[in-house]
């Protein structure tokens, strides 16, 4: 078997149980509806109220269905169509329902098995087996129930085996499925003379779930269509990612190639904004070197005066201290050859606590005053 074949078996398989889970999950949040079909000597049909005990519903509800049941009145069943007076009512009472149809006795042939006490446990398996030897019909053929054993003498037990053909079981099937019905189970009452008519236990001969088949296969079509939708989006969503990193990846090249152009174009010295390279570099040679400015400031200031703050910006130089002549430093600092324009940028004052002066003095620094590696060049 191919990949392909047993990833189909397994989605397959998948689907049916998840629709199964899903159905069985929906029939414990919904409550079960009864309705049972008694067969009378005439062939016609009765609708039985056959709500279990502590069934739910109101008073109003069970009017209503007991309404229904009068308006549907007699029931035939022919050639797998349904005869009632009141269509109408009865669908009312079938649709969505568990839908009994009790059989008269003489449509079954009813056959004594004696078997091991210890069968009980296997006793569908046990029957089944000797269905052809107690019936004319196979296994295939045959629909079959069992009344409750009756124990004997010793080890043994009594069964009672009621039976009869499929075939003539599906007409009854078909004409009930038509109104939309849950489940049909078809089952008949054994003939004995201690209970009056109707009052003896049904025995379960047949039963086919009909509207939870039909909304299997609905269910399992809608995952299916759910599965191939997703698979699509999928696929589409993979095509859409690998045209974006096919985009992604050209653009990334293109930048990577542009880089090494420029930077061949820089190491040759052939690219035109070399010039501006050039320039910034002459800029930063000819800023004035931090270095320099303080060793001349730490030359030229007295010994009694101290600096707290120093800020070079541009050309021009700020420092902020105290010195016991503050106008002295103005004079010192226009003498040396790398500063010009001593001034006062804010005005001097003396603290009382101070014995000197708080000076803030700015000057230009001249243009020769380069970094150390530039003057060596």
């Amino acid at each position: 078997m191919s990949f392909i074949d047993t990833l189909s078996a397994r989605a397959s398989h998948w689907l049916d149980e998840v629709a199964a889970a899903a159905l069985a999950w929906r029939e414990t949040l919904r409550p079960p509806r009864f309705a049972r079909l008694a067969e009378g000597d005439d062939g016609a049909f009765t609708i039985e109220d056959s709500s279990p005990p502590g069934a739910k519903g109101g008073a109003a509800a069970r009017k209503a269905e007991a309404k229904a049941r009068a308006g549907a009145g007699l029931i035939r069943i022919k050639d797998g169509a349904v005869i009632a007076a009141d269509g109408a009512a009865l669908g009312q009472i079938l649709s969505g329902a568990r839908v009994e149809i009790v059989l008269r006795s003489d449509r079954f042939l009813f056959r004594p098995l004696y078997l091991p006490r210890r069968a009980s446990d296997f006793l569908e398996g046990i029957i089944r087996a000797q269905i052809d030897r107690l019936t004319p019909w196979g296994p295939a053929e045959a629909a079959f129930g069992c009344l409750p054993s009756t124990d004997t003498a010793g080890d043994r037990m009594l069964v009672t085996v009621a039976a009869t053909s499929r075939r003539l079981l599906t007409p009854f099937v078909e004409a009930i499925a038509g109104f939309g019905v849950e489940t049909v189970i078809i089952s008949t009452r054994a003939p004995d003379a201690g209970n009056p008519p109707g009052e003896t236990q049904p025995v379960k001969i047949f039963e086919q779930k009909v509207g939870a088949a039909l909304d299997a296969r609905r269910l399992r079509r809608w995952l299916a269509g759910l599965l191939i939708g997703l698979g699509l989006l999928c696929a589409a969503a993979l095509a859409v990612s690998g045209f974006a990193t096919s985009e992604l990846q050209s653009r990334l090249e293109d930048i990577n190639r542009n880089i090494a152009q420029r930077r061949a174009a820089l190491g040759s010295g052939d690219d035109p904004n070399n010039a501006a390279a050039l320039a910034l570099r002459q800029r930063k040679s000819d800023a004035p070197s931090m270095i320099v400015v303080y060793d001349e400031l730490s030359r030229i200031l007295p010994d009694d005066s101290y600096l707290t703050e120093l800020r070079v910006e541009s050309d021009k130089v700020q420092i902020v201290g105290v010195a016991r002549d503050a106008t002295g430093l103005i004079r010192l600092i226009e003498q040396s050859p790398q500063f010009t324009h001593a001034v006062f940028f804010a005005p001097t004052t003396r603290l009382p606590s101070d014995a000197g002066q708080h000076f803030f003095i700015e000057a230009h620094i001249s243009p020769g005053v380069h970094r150390p590696e530039a003057q060596s060049q």
